[in-house]
């Protein structure tokens, strides 16, 4: 079950994954900006009597600038998209997970989840929240059936950089590469499967992410400003 707010697309990725893979795909075209979107969907399933047993919350975006230059409407929609429905939808699902005691929930943040992102303000803090969400949550589920895995990539191959606003270049040449948007579904994937609570991808990325947790904020903070801002 696809779910995502271009139809055309949706019909175009279940196209391919039928017939590469022999699989029955169903598309659902919904905003996930639309704080009714999660409701609707459970009812929906429940109409057909399809029951969840794997959520993949992978939805989001970015804006980039300096939080008092960017337009707020953009950032209530990411906060919508990014938080309230990877909130709204875990909560819809993970009921029905619990009784059946059998469950994978995956959902994507990033490596800016570890640190402030200065010129990315709202969406390193909006990452911050889903792993802090998730890990709690991976807790809270421990000897259920069910697990909460984040994933964490570093940058990707993928329409981000372009839908945000900045240069894709030269951080698609960088150590902090992820790698195409497969190798990082699947480096997820797997580690759902496994019941692994973190998955980072990229062996520099995983450096990286724990030099963060000793690394005074100030400084990474600094860092990461540098970093912005060579994008713009």
């Amino acid at each position: 079950m696809l779910v995502s707010r271009n139809r055309e697309r949706l019909e175009s990725v279940g196209r391919g994954l039928a017939d590469q893979y022999g699989v029955k795909v169903s598309i659902v075209a919904k905003d996930l900006a639309d704080p009714s979107s999660a409701a609707e969907l459970e009812a929906d399933l429940s109409g057909r009597g399809i029951a969840v047993d794997v959520l993949v919350n992978n939805a989001g975006f970015g804006v980039y600038g300096f939080f008092a230059e960017t337009p707020i409407q953009d950032e209530m929609a990411m906060i919508e998209v990014n938080v309230s429905a990877v909130t709204r939808l875990t909560k819809v699902f993970l009921r029905g997970m619990l009784e059946r005691r059998r469950g994978w929930i995956l959902n994507v943040a990033s490596t800016a989840a570890f640190q402030p992102g200065p010129i990315m303000a709202v969406y390193y803090a909006t990452k911050a929240y889903v792993l802090s969400f998730s890990e709690a949550l991976a807790s809270e589920t421990e000897g259920t059936g069910v697990t909460v895995t984040t994933l964490c990539p570093g940058t990707t191959r993928t329409e981000f950089q372009k839908r945000a606003g900045f240069k894709p270049v030269p951080l698609l040449r960088s150590p902090f590469m992820s790698g195409s948007a497969g190798e990082v579904a699947r480096a997820g994937w797997e580690g759902m499967k496994d019941g692994k609570r973190l998955v980072v991808p990229g062996l520099f990325n995983k450096v990286a992410v724990q030099a963060e947790r000793v690394t005074p904020r100030r400084l990474v903070t600094a860092l990461v400003k540098r970093l912005q801002q060579s994008r713009g």
